[in-house]
Parts: structure tokens; C-alpha cells; sequence
């Protein structure tokens, strides 16, 4: 699991500060006067953590924009592209976006980089894109931060905030100049501010807000509903507030990637993270492979210094490095291979995570993703819980979770800098075996909710991860009737959706018990409860839990938006053994839908592609009734400024 070659080495402390050292020129300031911060050949991992081959493909999925031409075919917006859009998760405005990329809180604002190609709707020709929040779900576009430049692509990588420009990166702040006194206002500017009271705008000089749009159903005219379509102002927004003054602030350490070469590069805001600066001496981190990539940093308070997790993809290590400066990196230890076998590992992530229950305390959690090679196709991400000393990560056994039952949630990133160390991420909503293939054709690739996690024991007293939607509840809109406390054999109820709307559904069930519980077809032996989503065209995607095996389902096969041999249509997962008893929490927008089973302990993550609306909901019982105990149905308000189906 872990590489014993890697014996702790005594003093790393002494070595870390005397590398630091080594590396700086005494009373200088700024990237220009720092000497390169380059591995050498002794911080080097050993050559058993690199891949037997120096050079190896540089992703494990072809990357179209990148190819002569391809960039200049038309990209033709179609009415898909409106009504499979999102409302509460985020999109890109048009392109292509993947993995997250330096997701931070910076103590105001929270960040939101990932990997961008805003000139077609294809994979390659890697920016950074960003937006802004302030809640997690209103985002404001930003302009590009990192840009594709002769170096390489802007792979992924992380930001964090260097409060006390440990690196040096950061100029010496300038002094406050003194404020200027108010300027006395001209008459022209006087005799405006005595009309603006009778100066009143109408109605029709700004458009709708989202959620005051009219929500008109499909017709004729339009099959998949109305369009609500913000102005071409609403692409332009005001940069987040200034940090406070400090003398550093926010620093990027991502990979440059070139088919020859990936590299760690180091780059500085000096915008509160609107733009970014490379550091004059990148790379700060460079093992002579190209399949070397995607670095997550985080201050380790215990050891005093920053950890750096990084992978070597195609060997199937996860590399520890360890620095004070954010310049100067050496090698610490590796892990690995492990799990999975796949093709590349990437996106890694280390985070230490509270236990729920009566246990407490806590627990590191490694996760890592691989693509491809997931048990169900394509890209997929896995975890080790075990424990982590500031220079190696120690697993408690040999066993590895999934974050997911179904298969589009990948290249996951948690926050830095979260208040009270809340632990929340966002993944990726997509699967490389099909993400430049689905419907939309102007804009590809979202962001799951963000979920905040923990651990729990299961019944079988294993650590599992935990995911629920965090802060959703701030959005939900006034509760939809649907009272329903029983449903008898052979019977259902059903309820209308509101056109064009996200939706939330909480729901907690017991299945009776049958009394003869031997196989009755479709029925299931010990009954089924199902969830579907309907419509008049013959179309329904349908969640259900079988009570003799106690297993969860999710059947997306019944839609007929997109079909492509890589789209799996149906997942499932064990729940409880021997209970007939489950809870869901479930989220449908647009083309994505979340599922929490059990208060999170079992999630799925999936696309789903109808080719009309989906209107109804329906609760069923097959060969046994069911108790509801809990249910309860929300519309989500829309936070998203983004055109859509409505």
C-alpha cells in the first residue's frame, strides 16, 4: 500500500529550514529576486515512486481542441443547450469545463477555478476559469485567472493563502495614501441629482430576475418550455471585495502540461485572485516525467510546514512533499499503488475528517482518482481512510470506499480555509467516457452541489464516508403539497412538478413486511418501493429500493435525450442489511440529479438526458404497502444567471 523504501529521515524539520536557506537572498522581496526553486536530484522521489518509463501519455483521455482545426468548427446552440442547462448547480457560460481547481474561502468570498477551454465545447487548450460566491450558489463570472501561455496548459492544481508571504512572492505594500477630499459636484451633476427621483426606469429597461420569470410550459412553438435568457451585461460582474491588507495573499501551485513535460509551477495574485502572476523561476517542481500533475497544498500545523499532494498518474503513486517557503519542496514519502488499477491516478486530495456518533475524534482521508478503470467505466474517485504524521500517509487497512455508487462525480477538491474547518468539496459532474458527446452542444461540464463530509461507522463498524448537500436549505421555495402517509399494495400517488424548476425531494419509508416472501416477477420478493419521474411521452427515470435485499436503484434508461455505449443506464448499492427501512434526499436539475441515501452514507451522482420535460412524480408499492414517514418536496430557487428551459 504505502512505499517502505521511503524510512523516515530524522531532522526534515532542520532540512526543510536549511533548504529554505539555501534558496533565499538574505533582505529581498518579490519573484525576481528569488533564486529557482527546482527540485535536484536529492529531493527527488526514488525512482521506484516514478513510472519505469520516462515518458508515458500525458492524460488518459484525448483531448479534441487540441487538434489542428478543431477549435475552428461552428458550435451551433440548440435548444438543448437551454434545456438541459442547470439552475442551482454551476455551468461554464459556453466551452468546456472540468476538474475544480483552487477552490479557497478567503475569509469574504469563496473561489471557484477549474479547468477551461473557453473556445469550444471540447476538452483541451486548459485555462483557468473563475467565479465568485458568497453562498455557494450564486456565482459571479471572472475573468480567466490562469491562462494557456507557450509554457503549457493550465492543468489542474490549488490556491491557498499566504498570509505572511512566507514565499516572498508578494511586493512590499506601499502606504496608504491619504483619501482625497470629496470633490465639490459640477451643476451638471447637481441639477442630476435633484431630477433622479422623477427619472424612474420601467420595467422593460432591465430584464427579469431569474426567479421572477414566468414559468411557461413546452408548446409548438417552443417543445422544451420557454427560455429564459439573461442580457449580455449579466457576462460582466464586478470583482469580488479586496482582501483585507495583508502582506502576502492568495498563490496558485498548479501543473504546466505539455506532451513532453508536467511540471508544478508556483504563480501570485495581486488582485485578490482575479489574475495571476508565474513566479520568474517556475517550475518549483519538476521529476523529469510528463505524467506528474494535479498538486493540492494545505498548511499541516502539527509539522509546521505546507504538505504538497501530488500524483505520479501513470505509476500509480501519490507523492508527499513537504516545504516552509511554498518554493523550496523536498520529497517526504509515497503511497501506493493502492486500490483500484485503472490507467492514471490524479486529482489527489488529503484532508482530515470528523466522526459522527458517540465515537468522535477524527480521521485522515486520502482520496484519489482514477481514470479510467472505475467498476462501473470511466473516471471514478476512491478513498482510503488512515492516518497521516506530516511526512507519510498510514491507511488502517486494506480497504477502499467509492464516493459514488453511480459514475459522474470525479476530480474532487475540497476547500481551504473553510470556517471552522468545515470539510466541503465539489467534484466534477461528468465521466471522460462521455462528457464531449452529451446534448448540449454550446456549453459541457458542471459542478456537483457542494457537499460537506464526514465519517460514520456503518453497521459493520467500517469508517464510511459521509456526503450531504451543504446549504441547500437557504434556497428552497415554499413546500409543494404532497401529503401521503400510506401506500397500499398494487397502488401510488402522484403529484405535477413545476415546469423548469430544480427540486428537492426528502423521503423516509418502511416497506411492510410480506408474508410470503418468494420470488413475484417484477414485484420483488419482499416488495419495492419506487420513486419515478414521468411524463406524458412515455419517459420516466425511476430511483427504487428493494426490501428483501435491501439494495438501492437508480434506472436512467427510460430516457431518450442521449444514448452512447459508455452511458450506463442503471446503478445500485446495498444499503442497510436486513432493513426495510431507507431514507433519501434527492435533487433534480435539469440534467443532473444527486441522490443521499441513508443521511448521506450512500450517494450517487448522475447525468440524466430525457427528451421532453419531466412532469410528475410518482411514489409506487409493488407486491407490499409502505409506511411514509417522512416526505416532503421543495422547489430550489434559481441562482444561477444562465440561460434555461423554463
Amino acid at each position: 500500500m504505502t512505499d517502505h523504501n521511503d524510512l523516515p529521515v530524522p531532522g526534515r524539520r532542520r532540512a526543510l529550514t536549511s533548504l529554505l536557506a539555501a534558496g533565499t537572498v538574505a533582505g529581498t522581496v518579490g519573484s525576481s529576486l528569488r533564486l529557482t526553486g527546482n527540485a535536484s536530484a536529492a529531493d527527488e522521489p526514488p525512482k521506484d515512486a516514478l513510472t519505469p518509463h520516462g515518458h508515458q501519455p500525458s492524460n488518459a483521455h484525448i483531448e479534441p481542441a487540441d487538434q489542428p482545426g478543431a477549435n475552428n468548427k461552428p458550435v451551433i446552440r440548440t435548444q438543448s443547450d437551454y434545456f438541459y442547462r442547470p439552475s442551482i448547480h454551476f455551468s461554464p457560460p459556453t466551452g468546456f469545463m472540468n476538474d475544480p481547481n483552487g477552490l479557497i474561502f478567503d475569509g469574504q468570498t469563496y473561489h471557484l477555478y477549474y479547468q477551461y477551454d473557453p473556445t469550444a465545447p471540447y476538452a483541451g487548450r486548459v485555462h483557468w476559469g473563475h467565479a465568485t460566491s458568497t453562498d455557494l450558489y450564486t456565482w459571479q463570472d471572472q475573468p480567466i485567472a490562469i491562462d494557456q501561455t507557450a509554457a503549457g496548459e493550465a492543468y489542474t492544481g490549488c490556491v491557498v493563502l499566504d498570509r505572511n508571504n512566507v514565499s516572498g512572492l508578494f511586493p512590499p505594500r506601499k502606504p496608504e495614501a491619504a483619501a482625497a477630499p470629496p470633490a465639490t459636484p459640477t451643476a451638471t451633476q447637481t441639477a442630476v441629482q435633484a431630477l433622479a427621483p422623477e427619472l424612474r426606469k420601467t420595467t422593460s429597461d432591465t430584464p427579469y430576475a431569474p426567479d421572477k420569470m414566468p414559468a411557461l410550459g413546452p408548446n409548438e412553438s417552443a417543445p422544451f418550455g420557454s427560455v429564459y435568457a439573461p442580457s449580455s451585461s449579466a457576462e460582466t460582474h464586478a470583482a469580488p471585495p479586496a482582501l483585507p491588507p495583508m502582506p502576502g495573499g492568495l498563490v496558485a501551485i498548479y501543473t504546466r502540461a505539455t506532451p513532453q513535460s508536467q511540471t508544478q509551477y508556483i504563480a501570485w495574485s495581486p488582485d485578490g485572485g482575479q489574475h495571476y502572476i508565474d513566479y520568474d523561476h517556475n517550475p518549483i517542481l519538476n521529476i523529469g516525467v510528463n505524467s506528474f500533475r494535479d498538486p493540492k497544498v494545505f498548511w499541516h500545523e502539527a509539522s509546521g510546514k505546507w504538505i504538497m499532494v501530488v500524483v505520479s498518474a501513470r505509476a500509480h503513486k501519490v507523492l508527499f512533499y513537504g516545504s516552509i517557503d511554498l518554493l523550496h519542496w523536498m520529497h517526504l514519502s509515497s503511497f501506493g499503488p493502492a486500490g483500484l488499477f485503472g490507467v492514471d491516478y490524479e486529482c489527489p486530495n488529503l484532508i482530515e475528517l470528523d466522526i459522527e456518533g458517540d465515537e468522535k475524534g477524527r480521521r485522515w482521508v486520502l482520496f484519489v482518482s482514477v481514470n479510467p478503470g472505475g467498476p462501473l467505466g470511466g473516471s471514478v474517485t476512491q478513498y482510503f481512510v488512515g492516518d497521516f504524521d506530516g511526512e507519510r500517509f498510514t491507511p488502517d487497512n486494506t480497504v477502499i470506499g467509492l464516493t459514488d455508487f453511480a459514475k459522474d462525480s470525479y476530480a474532487m477538491q475540497v476547500y481551504d480555509s473553510m470556517p471552522d474547518n468545515k470539510a466541503v468539496y465539489f467534484a466534477w459532474f461528468g465521466n471522460w467516457q462521455y462528457c464531449e458527446e452529451v446534448p448540449n452542444r454550446s456549453w459541457r461540464g458542471l459542478m456537483t452541489l457542494p457537499r460537506r463530509m464526514f465519517l460514520r461507522r456503518d453497521e459493520m463498524n467500517w469508517l464510511r464516508l459521509v456526503q450531504r448537500p451543504y446549504g441547500l436549505e437557504a434556497f428552497r421555495g415554499e413546500k409543494i403539497p404532497f401529503k401521503v402517509e400510506r401506500i397500499a399494495a398494487q397502488s401510488g400517488v402522484q403529484v405535477a412538478l413545476p415546469t423548469g424548476t430544480a427540486i428537492e425531494l426528502l423521503l423516509t419509508v418502511t416497506v411492510d413486511e410480506r408474508s410470503n416472501p418468494q420470488p413475484d416477477g417484477e414485484q420483488g420478493r419482499a416488495g419495492r418501493f419506487v420513486i419515478v419521474f414521468s411524463n406524458g411521452q412515455g419517459e420516466s427515470l425511476s430511483i427504487g429500493f428493494d426490501a428483501f435485499s435491501s439494495q438501492l436503484w437508480l434506472d436512467r434508461g427510460d430516457l431518450h435525450g442521449f444514448s452512447q455505449p459508455f452511458f450506463t443506464e442503471r446503478f445500485s448499492t446495498p444499503l442497510i442489511a436486513n432493513s426495510r427501512r431507507f431514507s433519501l434526499r434527492l435533487v433534480l436539475d435539469a440534467c443532473a440529479l444527486e441522490l443521499f441515501a441513508n443521511d448521506g452514507l450512500s450517494v450517487a451522482t448522475a447525468l440524466v438526458f430525457p427528451a421532453n420535460p419531466l412532469t410528475t412524480l410518482g411514489l409506487q408499492a409493488t407486491n407490499t404497502g409502505a409506511t411514509i414517514e417522512e416526505l416532503a418536496l421543495y422547489p430550489l430557487r434559481k441562482t444561477m444567471d444562465r440561460p434555461t428551459a423554463l
